[in-house]
């Protein structure tokens, strides 16, 4: 199925893959973010992808607070976590997920939505673009400032990869 381009610089798909037979699993697997899986892949006119996901992780159901599995849904939720570029190009992330009732008595935290070790509840970047930032500077000698130019982040947040980089270095043990 293809989109339809409607003008020049529009953000309208100008190829758009739903479902198409394999490209689901093969593009869920270049994307390698795990618990993830790629349901929709639309290109863009200029180059840039936004890529649809679905959580494909059950234990993203778990309750963060007493890790008791739901079995309520709430509802839904749609969120842009930024990833690093693919090539050159934007990569938007778009994704789908589910809010949860816990089913617990106790447990404080009632509503919750899911979530994946690359992509925690509450977090806008994925782990592999906070490490890539903190490695830019901790590996190859860059600048806050020039690797946040970059990736198109802010100051603090580079910053504090790169404080999380660090210190995965200044821990480990001597050999």
């Amino acid at each position: 199925m293809g989109g339809v381009v409607v003008g020049p610089g529009c953000r309208t798909p100008v190829v758009d893959h739903w479902g198409a037979t394999g490209l689901v699993s093969d593009t869920t697997l270049l994307l390698d973010l795990d618990g993830a899986s790629v349901i929709r892949v639309e290109r863009y006119e200029d180059g840039g992808r936004r890529v649809h996901l679905a959580t494909a992780d059950a234990s993203a159901r778990a309750c963060p607070a007493c890790e008791v599995f739901a079995s309520r849904v709430k509802g839904s939720a749609t969120t842009q976590p930024r990833d690093l570029p693919y090539s050159e190009r934007e990569l938007e992330l778009l994704w789908h997920k589910r809010r949860w009732f816990c089913r617990e008595p106790a447990c404080p935290s009632k509503p919750f939505t899911e979530q994946i070790p690359q992509i925690p509840a509450g977090k806008r970047l994925t782990g592999r673009l906070r490490s890539v930032a903190g490695r830019r500077i901790r590996d190859a000698g860059s600048t806050v400032v020039q690797a946040a130019r970059d990736l198109h982040l802010s100051w603090p947040t580079v910053m504090n990869a790169f404080k999380a980089a660090a210190r995965q270095v200044v821990e480990a043990p001597l050999s």
